[in-house]
């Protein structure tokens, strides 16, 4: 990756925390990586994950026990340097982000004295007498919404080795493999081990698909295998990639329905540009869903009363997507302005995670799903004696589970690129 897009990166940064000092009157923030946890009664640590506001200044995996100090010049690397024999040492990493860089490896907290007197903290540790600032880090959080073109780039490597790992749990499945063997195979082609995914990986298979984070990962082979869906993604530099695909084995009236889900999500996909509110699109995704259950047989009910009556929303009950980043689900997705004022989604789209205008170079999942789920089916029917829902057909869909279909949009003013399409295409 050319280091010019991550001078440009921290150039942007600095800004943005520039403008946060002056609105909350500061000569310093520090951002502080966070340290490992326990699980409770016992000496093993839960998995590390850097906080996220921290892990945005470096193109390396940042690790714990590290701080960052903004002033206005070059950002301070506080570096842990403590000697450790029960584990390895963490050596700086070599590279040009360097020159940009004051890097101060601290064997214990004397750095702390040369900080100025205003000064705030965000992040998860307590420094003296600092705790963590959540009103500036709101103010952080809405700017985050926006990538960087480093940040893209971090999340267009993700996507490529999200997809690898794709294809071949793809493959595996069609060979008879089970969830735990396609799993091993997602993990094997993606190079990456479960403890290092940005989430555990969703391999669900027939009836398995409608259960919308399902996690177990079956060790049998299934006798007969209909339908499986994965939901995997990559990290890249801390940056997460998160794609959904459905795969069917035979040619039949549920392939068909795959197909068509496919060119919904492409068409909405489509819609994601800059000014456009991410709740239109929801709503359209919803109509497009009622679209295919009359096309289907699926409902005979009109698109109006279907909607009317809440039918696609017990066929698909959750959102659209959300922001894309360092987090899966990244921050800011609801917020409205700086000082963090909240816009809830929707009483008909309580899951929906964003709900503001889409700006560009937002990087955003469009995952519509159809699912068969016997617990929302069952209240459907229960609320709505008059579903219009063909009872027959749906006996006859209940073992495949369900479809989502998932993609990373990068938005644009007057288009959007789908680095999830463009890296399945490289391969193809």
């Amino acid at each position: 990756m050319q280091n010019s897009l991550y001078v440009r990166h921290l150039e942007t940064l600095l800004k943005r925390y520039c403008a946060a000092m002056s609105a909350f009157k500061l000569d310093a923030i520090v951002v502080a990586s966070g340290q490992s946890s326990y699980y409770f009664e016992d000496d093993n640590t839960h998995p590390y994950k850097a906080f996220a506001a921290a892990q945005q200044w470096l193109p390396f995996t940042l690790p714990e026990g590290c701080y960052i100090v903004i002033k206005r010049d070059k950002p301070e690397l506080i570096w842990p340097a403590q000697q450790d024999f029960w584990h390895m040492d963490k050596p700086i990493p070599e590279g040009e982000w360097q020159s940009h860089w004051h890097i101060a490896p601290a064997l214990n907290d004397d750095w702390l004295k040369s900080l100025p007197e205003n000064v705030a903290l965000i992040g998860p540790d307590h420094l003296c007498s600092l705790r963590h600032n959540s009103t500036l880090l709101d103010w952080l959080n809405y700017d985050r919404a926006v990538k960087t073109d480093y940040e893209i780039a971090c999340m267009t490597e993700a996507t490529d080795i999200a997809v690898r790992g794709h294809l071949a749990a793809q493959a595996a499945f069609l060979s008879g493999a089970s969830e735990f063997e396609v799993h091993l195979a997602y993990l094997k082609a993606s190079a990456q081990d479960a403890i290092n995914t940005p989430y555990p990986n969703i391999v669900g298979i027939n009836e398995h698909a409608a259960v919308l984070h399902y996690e177990q990962k079956t060790h049998h082979r299934p006798f007969r295998p209909l339908t499986l869906l994965v939901d995997a993604g990559a990290q890249y530099n801390g940056y997460a990639s998160d794609i959904t695909r459905t795969t069917t084995i035979l040619q039949d009236e549920f392939s068909e329905l795959v197909d068509d889900m496919d060119s919904l999500q492409q068409a909405i996909a489509a819609q994601a540009v800059a000014g456009m509110p991410f709740v239109a699109l929801h709503d359209q995704s919803l109509i497009g869903v009622a679209e295919l259950l009359k096309k289907h047989d699926i409902c005979s009910l009109s698109i109006e009363e279907q909607l009317a009556k809440h039918v696609p929303h017990h066929f698909y009950p959750h959102g659209l997507g959300h922001l894309l980043g360092l987090q899966v689900h990244d921050a800011g997705g609801r917020q409205g302005n700086h000082q963090g004022h909240i816009i809830d989604p929707p009483a008909d789209h309580p899951f929906l995670r964003l709900t503001r205008h889409l700006n560009e170079n937002m990087v955003v999942t469009i995952e519509p799903g159809l699912y068969f789920i016997p617990m929302l089916l069952e209240k459907l029917k229960a609320e709505q004696p008059q579903h219009g829902c063909n009872l027959t057909k749906l006996e006859r869909l209940l073992p495949y589970g369900g479809i989502r279909i998932e993609d990373n949009i990068v938005v644009g003013v007057e288009g959007v690129r789908n680095l999830t399409r463009e890296a399945f295409a490289k391969y193809a």
